[in-house]
């Protein structure tokens, strides 16, 4: 399964990420950034937002203002977070901001941000899209160190900020990683859930004592910071959010200080009591997980209840909290069992807790499965199951990289840039096994060391398989061509909701081979919101192996169901919602 880098010939090459890393090494700047593969202009094929960060307002001596005031309607800062930064949105050519690629249907892409719209938020973080207003259109949702960004998309390639009108921006204080929609009260349309890291400022950051040598300062460790609060905008349905976190049970406090906990990073979203809606999983950095199961009833303006420890997700075997960084969950033999897993910090080992489907109840089995010593050298942030072959079972994907540009001097044997990791599924078997392929298997490009944060797929060159990209924090992106030539089949499936939600977040497809030995059932969800500060395309990939026709189920939120039988494989299908 070679994996050709394409960066350049995709016309990706020119994007570089600018952490604003100027010498002060504030922790913010080692965080950054992710990416988004969504069909803005809706023709079927996907393509790709860039966040980015930006250049410090107090550059060359620039003045800069502390505790500025949020946005009108914007809501009170989170959890005592510190003072803000007043940062001027980079909107000129050559400036740091996102960036808008249009894809041409083959897997190249053209930058068509100039007259977009598109021209924030400042210190950007990461990307979650949605269509909001059920126009057909998804819309973007950038988040930020500082006030975040909702972008309505409007059609013809065209983005509209209406962050104010939506009251959506979070506070001047906050620092928002990941962030994703779905709908958190079943009423149909799409909520949006924005996860905050720490309470940091630029003096609080200076004055912590941070040195690798003894005398030369480092980058800072978040124990150092105090932690968080999310953000859940409920869709009021008339272009409106009303923020209800607190209510709805996201609120989480350290129950010895009470002081707010989370250090959120990573975010994903699965029905792990299989009970019919969406509960959520986030990854927290230095302090224990959260599981929020969705407890919802009909009518309620939406109620989840933290359940990470009962789950078994909270912390490591031996009880500890871990630093975890990207999430991403899948079911891992055929259609039986849950895997979810975790990039953590150097010498911590990549989580995969794994649970019978429905249970909720999770064991850490990375070391029986072959993921413990292979990762436990690496520190990774973006994790992505993606079947790369096609033979019907998710493989892991890695993107390693550490926060010290200078780690190797206190730390012998650790480097800043590092190699991304495929671990290969290897099958059918009584426990899950991984193997990490070398350079023979994906070739020789794929494992040069970078500065690894995001991971993302999607089949950008629409030839059955996933391909993926990657982000390098300071760095241009690494686009890797998927080219599978073990004459597996494939389908690629597009599912089309009513109502509030056209992109059918939150439906769940079940692939039935008729034929093909060896390949399992499969079950997956429609859930973009995967890996790390990062949005994966919208149609699901099924790899197939030797099956010539499949069966497929697919469940609606709403209850809503199909069955289309004697589907041909190795082609792409629209299933719609099905009218009364």
């Amino acid at each position: 399964m070679p994996l050709i880098d394409v960066t350049a010939a995709a016309g990706l090459a020119g994007f570089q990420h600018d952490t604003g890393a100027r010498g002060e090494k504030l922790l913010p700047e080692t965080m950054g950034g992710g990416a988004a593969f969504f069909d803005f202009d809706a023709d079927g094929d996907p393509d790709l937002l860039m966040t980015n960060s930006a250049r410090w307002p107090w550059e060359d001596g620039a003045e800069f203002e502390q505790a500025s005031e949020s946005r009108p309607g914007s809501p009170p800062p989170l959890g005592g977070a510190g003072p803000s930064v007043a940062f001027t949105p980079p909107n000129g050519d050559g400036e740091p901001g996102p960036r808008l690629y249009q894809n041409d249907g083959t897997g190249r892409f053209t930058d068509v941000t100039a007259g977009s719209g598109l021209t924030g938020p400042a210190y950007g973080m990461g990307v979650a899209c949605g269509d909001y207003n059920a126009d057909g259109l998804p819309d973007l949702y950038l988040t930020a160190l500082g006030e975040n960004r909702l972008y309505r998309n409007g059609g013809g390639g065209r983005f509209e900020d209406v962050t104010v009108a939506t009251g959506t921006a979070g506070a001047a204080e906050d620092w928002t990683t990941a962030a994703g929609w779905f709908d958190a009260d079943g009423d149909g349309d799409l909520d949006l859930l924005a996860l905050n890291y720490l309470e940091w400022s630029r003096e609080a950051d200076l004055a912590q004592p941070f040195t690798l040598t003894g005398r030369e300062r480092g980058y800072g460790r978040p124990r150092a910071f105090g932690g968080t609060l999310p953000r859940l905008y409920r869709n009021d349905g008339d272009g409106r959010f009303t923020e209800i976190a607190e209510a709805a049970g996201f609120h989480v406090f350290n129950p010895a200080t009470g002081e707010p906990l989370a250090k959120s990073l990573g975010l994903t979203f699965v029905d792990v009591d299989e009970d019919g809606d969406a509960d959520v999983f986030v990854a927290n950095d230095t302090v224990r997980n959260f599981l929020f199961l969705n407890q919802t009833a009909e009518g309620e303006p939406g109620r989840f209840v933290e359940a990470g420890v009962r789950a078994g997700v909270a912390y490591d075997e031996a009880g500890a909290a871990r630093g975890a960084m990207g999430a991403d969950a899948a079911t891992l033999r055929g259609d039986r069992d849950l895997g979810l897993a975790i990039g953590n910090f150097a010498a911590e080992m990549t989580a995969l807790y794994a649970s019978r489907r429905g249970a909720a109840l999770f064991a850490d089995e990375a070391a029986a499965a072959g993921l413990g010593a292979a990762t436990r050298p690496d520190l990774t942030f973006g994790v992505l199951w993606a079947d790369v072959d096609l033979d019907g079972r998710p493989d892991l994907l890695a993107a390693n990289g550490h926060l010290e540009p200078e780690i190797a001097r206190v730390q012998p044997g650790m480097t800043y840039a590092q190699p991304p990791r495929l671990f290969w599924n290897a099958g059918p078997t009584a426990a899950p096994e991984f193997l990490a392929l070398g350079p023979a298997a994906v070739g020789p490009g794929f494992e040069k060391p970078f500065v690894g944060r995001a991971v993302t797929a999607a089949d950008v060159d629409l030839d059955g398989d996933p391909d993926l990209l990657f982000t390098e924090l300071g760095g241009p992106p690494r686009l890797f061509r998927n080219d599978l030539a073990v004459g597996r089949h494939w389908l690629r499936v597009t599912v089309v909701g009513a109502g509030e939600n056209p992109g059918a977040i939150g439906a769940t497809v079940v692939a039935t081979p008729d034929g093909g030995a060896g390949t399992p059932v499969q079950t997956k969800t429609v859930n973009p919101t995967r890996g790390y500060l990062s949005q994966v395309e919208l149609p699901l990939t099924f790899g197939l192996g030797g099956a010539e026709t499949v069966t497929l189920r697919v469940v609606w939120p709403d209850g809503a169901a199909r069955t289309l039988t004697d589907l041909p494989t190795n082609q792409a299908v629209r299933v719609e919602w099905p009218a009364p």
